[in-house]
């Protein structure tokens, strides 16, 4: 008998994410650290409990380690359920199936996971956005407008629109084009990866995308224009809140910056709206007498006897008498030695900065210096 749910979540986090360079050269995107004590897929998860979805997909492919573990049975999150809860779908091979071709194909290969629950809608999610939504008005939205697909839509700047699929949309919020990632945008309208389906089309229109050898198996780029050309009901779901797709190493440091102020531009301290992690029992963090902290965010299990300004500190992170770290990121376990300095940086988990080293420079209009997960920086050394 079919356990049926009316909205299963089906969330992509096999991403390999090569624009964040160092930072995903062991792990996927989404378990990537982010804001001191998360990593970036707690977001999408606290969105999905707190929206009252408990049933949830999480398509895995690249360097999945890491984040099957963290994710485990979902008890974190409260996802942890006897019907439904949240399951890992990595790709497995068998006589119609393969590594995931696509974002469209990864839910195609999945088909049987949703059709286990009978749901009416089907929402599909990315795992490596950094934003807070309630999606069960998204789903009501959706029903309002008996929609076949709706698609949340965020304005972003013109310049950053090539980033995105890009759409237009008449009075009613109706789509009437679409484009994944334009060389010229017709406008701002920017998809965030964030659809809602109903079940039989979805269903329909990824059987048919299958059948065809020159799709790239991808709903940016096939599944959605695809249904805007057959005029099929596709609408507009706007959105204001903050959101930022960290895809890139300048994102990934500017929305950690967000975190930071008086009146951050985002905030995780909405107990309304909590954002969930499973995170280790650590000690409290310890301030020395010789400490200075300006504008930055201390994690659990820190020791900081040096200087920390404007800066994100994750747990465990040692930072020694006479260490100067400014407007960096710094990750998990990480040590920060006598006299060094770290600037406009971040820095990946259990790497050691040397005496006297300095990482990063002053000069902001450079690129943000990223070390690798576990690095040694000797004593003295220079990265910038």
């Amino acid at each position: 008998m079919k356990k049926k749910k009316e909205t299963v979540a089906m969330i992509l986090a096999g991403g390999q994410g090569n624009r964040l360079g160092a930072l995903t050269s062991t792990d996927a995107k989404p378990s990537v650290s982010f804001g001191g004590k998360y990593r970036i897929i707690d977001f999408v998860l606290s969105n999905c409990a707190n929206s009252g979805i408990d049933t949830i997909g999480i398509l895995t492919q690249y360097q999945p380690l890491t984040l099957n573990e963290y994710i485990g049975n979902g008890q974190p999150w409260d996802l942890d359920r006897s019907t439904g809860g949240v399951q890992i779908l990595p790709p497995y091979q068998s006589k119609s199936t393969d590594w995931y071709k696509g974002t469209a194909n990864a839910i195609y290969q999945n088909l049987n996971f949703i059709e286990k629950y009978s749901p009416q809608f089907v929402l599909v999610l990315s795992g490596d956005h950094i934003y807070k939504m309630d999606y069960s008005k998204l789903i009501e939205y959706h029903k309002s407008k008996n929609a076949s697909c709706t698609i949340a839509v965020k304005e972003v700047n013109l310049k950053e629109a090539r980033r995105f699929g890009i759409m237009t949309y008449d009075y009613n919020f109706k789509i009437n084009s679409f484009e994944e990632k334009p060389e010229i945008p017709k406008g701002t309208s920017a998809s965030m990866g964030i659809y809602v389906f109903s079940t039989d089309t979805l269903m329909q229109y990824l059987k048919q995308d299958n059948e065809n050898d020159k799709s790239s198996k991808d709903f940016g780029k096939d599944i959605i224009p695809h249904m805007i050309n057959n005029n099929e009901s596709v609408f507009a779901y706007t959105f204001d809140g903050y959101w930022k797709d960290v895809g890139t190493v300048e994102s990934l440091w500017e929305a950690n910056m967000d975190m930071l102020g008086d009146s951050p531009v985002f905030s995780t301290a909405d107990r309304q709206w909590k954002i969930r992690s499973r995170s280790n029992a650590e000690p409290p963090q310890f301030v020395g007498g010789d400490a200075k902290i300006v504008n930055s965010n201390i994690t659990e299990g820190c020791i900081i006897n040096g200087t920390v300004e404007n800066s994100v500190i994750a747990q465990g992170v040692y930072i020694a008498r006479g260490a100067r770290v400014v407007d960096s990121v710094i990750f998990d376990r990480v040590k920060i030695l006598e006299g060094a300095s770290v600037i406009h940086s971040i820095v990946d988990a259990d790497s050691v900065i040397g005496k006297g080293a300095t990482v990063g420079r002053e000069d902001y209009l450079a690129p943000i210096t990223v070390i690798n997960k576990s690095a040694q920086v000797n004593d003295g050394d220079k990265i910038v």
